[in-house]
């Protein structure tokens, strides 16, 4: 799943624009939707294919109850997106998927501030569980990068659009689990501007 770039516009200063207070109540929600391992998981499901409850719950072993509450929480955050129902045994299951180009859409709406920082431990803990799982194939197809920085401004933006324009072919090449001829991998990217280093402290 992507979790949204970064916007090239500032936010102007001074006093908050109408609907202001809706915007940030919007943060608010899909913040405690998106900081959520399950709910991270979930939405990377959905990313590759349209799932009804039930198959979330038989892709993650969780209960079908368990499952249907995480998606109703993502929906009503607008992190995901109905995608048709069909009649199973009487009964009427809805499917839902991950849309990027919804999620950026709605997140830039939403626009960014420091309290989105709170994603960041949720993602920090979902690679510590994914890393439990690598597979070091032996042509070495694995990346690992990280960098604490200082580049120029111009530069940072051209390479921070290039890697959100990467992320977003990934998303765009999912299939479902399990899809034979696949491989199962995982991808997290993390790039933010950091505050000024206060000459006084540490760095």
């Amino acid at each position: 799943m992507s979790l949204g770039e970064g916007s090239r516009d500032r936010p102007p200063r001074g006093t908050p624009p109408a609907g202001a207070d809706d915007a940030a109540a919007d943060r608010r929600t899909a913040l405690r939707a998106t900081a959520h391992p399950v709910r991270l998981q979930i939405m990377s499901l959905l990313t590759g294919a349209p799932l009804t409850a039930a198959e979330v719950a038989r892709e993650l072993a969780l209960t079908h109850a368990n499952a249907s509450y995480h998606l109703r929480t993502l929906l009503a955050a607008g992190m995901i997106v109905p995608a048709g129902e069909e009649r199973i045994r009487g009964g009427i299951a809805k499917r839902y998927r991950y849309d990027t180009a919804h999620d950026l859409e709605a997140q830039r709406a939403r626009g960014r501030t420091a309290a989105d920082r709170a994603i960041y431990p949720a993602l920090a803990n979902e690679l510590i569980r994914r890393s439990a799982q690598a597979h070091f194939p032996a042509g070495g197809t694995n990346l690992m990068a990280d960098a604490e920085v200082w580049v120029d401004p111009e530069l940072w933006r051209d390479i921070r659009d290039r890697i959100a324009q990467a992320a977003r072919d990934l998303h765009d090449a999912a299939q479902p689990p399990r899809t034979p001829g696949t491989v199962r991998t995982s991808t997290t990217v993390a790039m933010f501007e950091m505050a000024p280093i206060d000459p006084d402290q540490p760095a």
